[in-house]
């Protein structure tokens, strides 16, 4: 028996022995880990300054030229990079009044203005949202031992709005000069010193637009007067997903061959923010928006191409990656013939109460300004939800869009209260009557009352002279939850709204689809 014990007894000895050692080995591993990534200062950021670039205004070198030392390409990259990752922190504390991260980017003497500035901030309750769009940098001087850089960032474009609580202060766009002194620490290049010359007001510059334009209140294409007659446009099996697996070129032809047959002149198509790749837009989508557009000019087709759909972000600290999105797509297709205009967002508007009035009003008034300066030859509208919200940003828009979807006898009203606050092209951009009749709708309307709601719609159209664009060629036969919840009643009604039924048969509304 006492053998036995011993023997027990040793076994836990050279277990307990064994654990040791294994949690000793393991802390070791982990401080030489923690060693070895030590200057990986992603990993000490609490905000997020990721792998994954965040801020991405867009920045210039006027001159890398230094009269001392020649500066490394290396060298430039990284001073770029910290200089950048410097900015977004500041913005990044100014809105949230909190320190993360500034010790990372700021020298230590750097560090006691702005901590002052935020503690000064955060007892009044101001908070400061902003950040850089534009940045023309020139390199003054570089150090004979690499350590210290002197840059000349010119006509920086800013956006700034102040709030105390949750009232806005003051909203401003801005142009300014810095002179920023920055050290190389611990391998990473900290702002020293920073100043700012007297800011300036920022001048907008409306460019003349070269494949479309209004002229009188109309719009121009070739010198000619063009009516918009048209159709949102979805590809019958992948409504909401039209550039995905399953796009098929070949099967947009033929119903751009519909649409063309049927009196209509003009379409409107959707680019989904994430799945075009965000701030990286992928090669292969835009090669597809590409091909359609080819497909609709082959087809004498006009196109409204609507950006950012099912983006609901508008932080001022994401702008800069919404700017390079668009940049991508819209550069890319300034010259094309078929685009007639650049839809900014569809029913913004709808974000107002979750995301701010002013947070969505200010993101839309900046992406119209990049817009117009990627692309000069094309129309620039917005299209709003309802009656109500389209005289928002009038002034900045070359046409205005709007969608209704209400009593059709309150219309002409509705229409003729818009037109006083507009003196521009305007575009009944949706509308439409879904022929929901059925188990989620006993007492929705048939394909009948389908067919006498869009031929009174076109009476109406025909009479007043009103661009249009009906919601939608087809009816669909799944809808995603994204688009209007997961209630059956909503997507039933969602997915009947079409001329053309699930079986590919025109449905009487057809008769109207234009007049």
């Amino acid at each position: 028996m006492t053998s036995w014990n011993r023997n027990i007894y040793r076994s836990f000895i050279i277990i307990s022995f064994i654990g040791i050692v294994v949690l000793v080995l393991f802390g070791i591993s982990q401080v030489l880990s923690y060693l070895n990534t030590g200057a990986d200062r992603t990993s000490m950021l609490h905000l997020a300054v990721s792998k994954e670039q965040v801020y991405l205004p867009k920045l210039e070198w006027k001159d890398t030229i230094n009269p001392g030392r020649p500066i490394e390409k290396q060298t430039l990259l990284d001073i770029e990079h910290d200089y950048l990752n410097a900015w977004y922190i500041r913005n990044a504390a100014y809105q949230t009044n909190k320190k993360e991260g500034i010790e990372d980017y700021y020298t230590k003497s750097a560090r006691q203005n702005l901590l002052k500035s935020i503690g000064s901030n955060k007892k009044k309750d101001i908070a400061i949202h902003g950040t850089t769009i534009h940045h023309n940098i020139a390199l003054d001087f570089y150090s004979a031992d690499g350590q210290l850089a002197v840059l000349s960032d010119t006509n920086v474009k800013e956006y700034q709005r102040v709030y105390k609580g949750d009232e806005v202060l003051l909203e401003a766009e801005l142009r300014s000069d810095y002179q920023v002194m920055l050290m190389l620490e611990d391998g990473f290049w900290r702002i020293r010193h920073m100043v700012k010359e007297e800011p300036r007001p920022l001048d907008t510059i409306l460019q003349n637009k070269t494949l479309a334009r209004v002229i009188g209140g109309k719009i121009v294409i070739e010198n000619q007067e063009y009516q918009i007659k048209g159709i949102n446009y979805y590809p019958q099996k992948t409504p909401w997903n039209m550039f995905g697996d399953d796009f098929d070129i070949d099967v947009i032809a033929k119903d751009f061959d519909i649409i063309n047959d049927s009196g209509l002149n003009t379409i409107r198509i959707f680019v989904p923010y994430e799945v075009f790749g965000k701030a990286k837009v992928e090669t292969e989508k835009l090669d597809k928006l590409r091909q359609v557009l080819d497909k609709a000019k082959d087809k004498k087709l006009k196109v409204i191409v609507t950006l950012f759909d099912f983006y609901g972000n508008y932080s001022v600290l994401d702008w800069t990656l919404t700017h390079r999105h668009a940049e991508q797509i819209v550069t890319a297709l300034a010259d094309h013939e078929a685009i007639l205009a650049w839809d900014i967002k569809n029913e913004p508007n709808l974000d107002f109460e979750s995301r701010g009035k002013e947070n969505v009003v200010a993101w839309l008034k900046e992406m119209i300004s990049q817009i117009r300066q990627f692309d000069p030859n094309h129309l620039v509208t917005i299209g709003w939800s309802d009656v109500e919200s389209a005289s928002l940003l009038k002034e900045e828009i070359d046409i205005v869009s709007f969608h209704y979807y209400r009593d059709i006898n309150n219309f002409i009203e509705a229409y003729n209260q818009l037109n006083t606050q507009i003196n521009k092209p305007m575009v009944l951009q949706e509308f439409g009557l879904p022929s929901s009749r059925g188990f989620w709708s006993p007492f929705g309307p048939s394909e009948k009352g389908q067919a006498e709601y869009h031929k009174q719609f076109q009476e109406i159209i025909k009479q007043e002279n009103i661009h249009f664009l009906s919601w939608t060629l087809y009816d669909f036969e799944e809808v995603p939850s994204a688009v209007v919840g997961k209630l059956p009643w909503r997507k039933h009604k969602q997915k009947h709204f079409g001329f053309i039924d699930r079986n590919g048969n025109k449905k009487p509304a057809f008769e109207f689809i234009a007049n």
